[in-house]
């Protein structure tokens, strides 16, 4: 699996938590690590009736699913995946994706993005890679979608439609016109201006000319691999 050496970088909202660590002196070119020690996505795949599933650039029927199995995928200070790496999905499975992250003094910190409006305006989450098949797409509901969906803010005021999900939370589906091994980096993109956040569409989450589309800088960029077949039997 291909190493992504793309540091994490602090949001200055957690700047306060910054420590400097200095390497041994076996180790001539040291690398500081700044704010954030490690990071986890887990996956974990719903299920559900009626009209559950993809329509267009979302889902329906995510407020009723059931939770089935989890897998979690845990990433190093530098992004790189350090267990759960090469990550098994159904092709046509639907799964809640959720962020969780911790500082160098073992504080969870992934809340502090989305902690009200005004910070979560700051960010938004991309899935880049893998060159997919955007369901929006296709004309059998079988292409990939990845849906940011936080229903309120760390200070329990509404998130309000599309525009202001930022995808600590999410759903994400590769779809059946997707099988195969993908490359995907999942990153958290701090832009320059608020307002950037309110031209991000649905369908803009795997755009790969998303840093020259919305200035900024990433925040996070985990890659991992995802094999995704039919026959699971491995």
């Amino acid at each position: 699996m291909k190493k992504n050496n793309t540091r994490f970088l602090m949001p200055a909202l957690i700047a306060g938590a910054f420590l400097t660590f200095s390497c041994s002196e076996d180790d001539p070119d040291p690398i500081v690590q700044e704010g954030i020690e490690k990071a986890s996505l887990i996956f974990t795949e719903i299920s559900g009736e009626g009209d559950f599933g993809p329509h267009g650039d979302h889902f329906h029927g995510i407020n009723s699913a059931t939770e089935g199995e989890s897998s979690t995928i845990e990433f190093d200070s530098q992004g790189n995946a350090v267990s759960g790496g090469h990550l098994h999905l159904h092709p046509d499975g639907v799964y809640k994706v959720e962020l969780q992250a911790w500082d160098y003094q073992g504080n969870r910190v992934e809340g502090d993005f989305i902690k009200d409006k005004a910070t979560a305006d700051m960010y938004k989450a991309f899935l880049i890679g893998g060159d997919l098949i955007m369901n929006p797409d296709t004309d059998d509901e079988s292409g990939a979608i990845f849906q940011p969906r936080e229903q309120t803010y760390g200070d329990d005021t509404a998130v309000s439609g599309q525009y202001e999900t930022t995808g600590i939370l999410g759903y994400f589906t590769l779809g059946e016109s997707n099988e195969g091994e993908f490359m995907i980096t999942y990153v958290l993109r701090e832009f320059a201006e608020a307002d950037t956040k309110a031209t991000i569409t649905r369908t803009d989450w795997n755009s790969n000319d998303y840093a020259t589309r919305f200035p900024g800088q990433d925040v996070l960029a985990l890659e991992f691999e995802i094999h995704a077949e039919d026959d699971h039997d491995h």
